[in-house]
C-alpha cells in the first residue's frame, strides 16, 4: 500500500495531538505514513524527505510543530506538494506556533489549521485528495453528511432532558 498522506511531527511529544489525524485517515481508508523529523535537529533528513515525497506517491503532507514551528515551512520550501501545518499547543497556548506557521513568505504557502487541529488537517487532506479521486470524494460526502446527523441526534437527546421550567 502506497501512502497518499505523510504526517510529520517535530518529535513524538506531538503524537497525542496527531493521533486524531491518524485515526481519521485510517477510518476513511486513506493510506498514510507517520515520521518524526526535526527542522532544527535533522534538517538534512527534512529536506531529503520533502524533495522525495512526491516521487514516493505522497500527495499531501501534514506537518505538526510547536514553539518555533519551522517544520511545515521548511518542508514547503523543498516540495511542490501541498503542506498543511498543525500548530501544537505549548508555550503561549500555541499562538507562537500558529504565528510561525502562517507567516510564510510569498511563494512558500502552508495551509494552517487551528492549534492542535490535527483532525481538521486530515479532513483538509482528504478534501484535496477528493479533487482527483472519486472514491475518496464519495467517502468525504458521506462523512460530511454524517456531521449534520450527529447534531440532529444531539438535539433529539436534549429534548429528553426534563426541567420544571424547560419549555421544549
Amino acid at each position: 500500500m502506497t501512502p497518499l498522506v505523510s504526517i510529520i511531527m517535530g518529535s513524538t511529544s506531538d503524537l497525542p495531538v496527531m493521533e486524531k489525524a491518524m485515526a481519521f485517515l485510517n477510518e476513511q481508508q486513506i493510506p498514510f505514513e507517520v515520521n518524526a523529523l526535526s527542522a532544527h535537529r535533522t534538517p538534512d533528513a527534512v529536506e531529503n524527505f520533502a524533495r522525495n515525497a512526491e516521487g514516493r506517491g505522497i500527495r499531501v503532507i501534514i506537518a505538526a510543530a510547536g514553539m518555533a514551528a519551522a517544520l511545515p515551512g521548511v518542508i514547503a520550501a523543498s516540495t511542490t506538494l501541498p503542506v498543511i501545518g498543525v500548530p501544537i499547543k505549548g508555550m503561549l497556548d500555541g499562538l507562537d506556533a500558529m504565528l510561525s506557521i502562517i507567516q510564510m513568505p510569498p511563494g512558500i504557502p502552508v495551509a494552517t489549521v487551528g492549534v492542535n487541529g490535527a483532525m481538521n488537517a486530515a479532513i483538509l487532506a482528504m478534501e484535496m485528495l477528493a479533487l482527483s479521486d472519486k472514491e475518496i470524494a464519495e467517502r468525504l460526502k458521506a462523512y460530511k453528511s454524517s456531521l449534520g446527523k450527529k447534531i440532529e441526534k444531539a438535539n433529539a437527546d436534549l429534548s429528553e432532558v426534563k426541567y420544571d421550567y424547560k419549555t421544549n
